[in-house]
């Protein structure tokens, strides 16, 4: 198990992999601010919208951790260049996913923050959706063992 691709990445992979670290990197700071409720975390938001944000299901929570979480051990896979990664960045979308669909559909987040609210769900979507593909193309390539 202890493999390493003998197939060498381009430098592109390493630039895309830490920059895939770093934006997962402040999903994980997104999720503990809000989980221990921080004072910068406060200063960003209404009172509206904290108050919509502490009314989360606990299901909705759990599902931006997952989203998080994998995809910041998905990044450490691409980075180990470990096979990995791949599942790692599905759990990750199925997280954003289901998060994104609580946030979009369900919760009262276009009235509380306007239609900018549909951007970075958007984003974050688009990011999952790419990552979990580019380590697919990544293991084709044999740049993960």
């Amino acid at each position: 198990m202890n493999t390493i691709s003998k197939t060498k990445p381009p430098v592109w992979f390493w630039i895309i992999s830490v920059i895939a670290l770093l934006w997962n990197a402040m999903g994980v700071n997104a999720y503990i601010q809000q989980a221990y409720k921080t004072d910068s975390f406060k200063a960003m938001y209404t009172e509206e919208q904290l108050d919509m944000i502490a009314n989360t299901p606990a299901w909705a929570t759990a599902a931006f951790a997952v989203a998080v979480f994998g995809g910041i051990l998905g990044s450490l896979g691409l980075l180990l260049r470990k096979k990995w990664a791949k599942s790692l960045f599905l759990l990750s979308l199925l997280g954003i996913i289901v998060q994104m669909t609580y946030n979009l559909f369900i919760s009262k987040a276009m009235e509380v923050y306007g239609p900018g609210a549909v951007i970075m769900p958007i984003l974050v979507l688009v990011v999952g959706v790419f990552l979990l593909w580019y380590s697919k193309k990544a293991i084709a390539k044999k740049w993960l063992a």
